[in-house]
């Protein structure tokens, strides 16, 4: 617990048999969490396996691959069924930190923000940790663009290392978001769209063989997702179109 707060770490998983243990020791160092949640997504290893021996874990699985944006879903609607009242994704493949959860669940906890975000870019660390600089670029021309549209001042859009309020999970419109990786980009829009501020906090990552990474052909197809998603938000903000992703409040109607 975190004072009365009820703590939930959540790990969408997928062939992590490698990095598991050694993330979930981490994560367990930190002394507050109250509850670990590992939803597998149809692995090929022994990622369950490792998962069902851990103490404080649960763990749920797939039948077949949904996709990570499918894997999420089933991750925060379990963690609210817990009870969970501050909630944080921690990928199982150790690229972030988990020595960041009582600082982003600090955050939470105080009630100025109901979202966090783990920022690799900010203090440097990216490239630092590893990240090719292909990626690099990429995340921030699309964090340029994406700014411009969704009218915030992000560093980045596309870090994996999240913290959020039960209310805020309550709120947003998830099931209407795709089962794929631009989930996560839709994800930050809603939370925009709703007029949260994102807080950020300097993550540094690490860049290895054994972390999860998506090849070349599906990070452009991700890229094209995060533009199509800004650009719906502008136009639905503009009130041009109207969009499941961003439905329109009570004031706005």
């Amino acid at each position: 617990m975190l004072k009365d707060k009820k703590v939930i770490v959540v790990m969408p998983a997928y062939n992590a048999a490698q990095t598991l243990k050694k993330t979930y020791d981490e994560v367990m160092d930190q002394d507050i969490v109250d509850l670990i949640i590992v939803v597998d997504d149809g692995s090929q290893d022994e990622t369950v396996a490792i998962a069902k021996s851990l103490p404080n874990t649960k763990v749920y699985k797939h039948k077949k691959n949904r996709g990570y944006g499918a894997n999420q879903k089933s991750c925060y609607q379990l963690s609210l069924e817990e009870g969970g009242d501050i909630i944080i994704m921690v990928h199982p493949d150790y690229q972030y930190t988990p020595k960041l959860i009582p600082a982003m669940a600090s955050m939470i906890d105080s009630g100025l923000y109901q979202c966090v975000l783990g920022s690799r870019i900010l203090g440097g660390h990216a490239l630092k940790g590893g990240m090719p600089a292909w990626k690099y670029i990429a995340n921030r021309v699309l964090t340029f663009i994406e700014n411009i549209l969704l009218g915030a001042k992000l560093s980045e859009y596309h870090t994996g290392y999240r913290a959020f309020s039960r209310e805020l999970l309550q709120k947003l419109p998830l099931k209407v978001n795709s089962d794929d990786f631009v989930f996560d980009n839709q994800m930050i829009a809603q939370i925009i769209w709703l007029g949260h501020t994102v807080a950020e906090i300097s993550c540094p990552t690490k860049y290895f063989t054994e972390a999860s990474s998506i090849n070349l052909f599906r990070s452009i197809k991700y890229g094209l997702g995060c533009l199509s998603t800004a650009m719906l938000f502008r136009l639905a903000k503009m009130n041009l179109i109207s969009s499941k992703l961003f439905p329109k409040t009570n004031n706005e109607s």
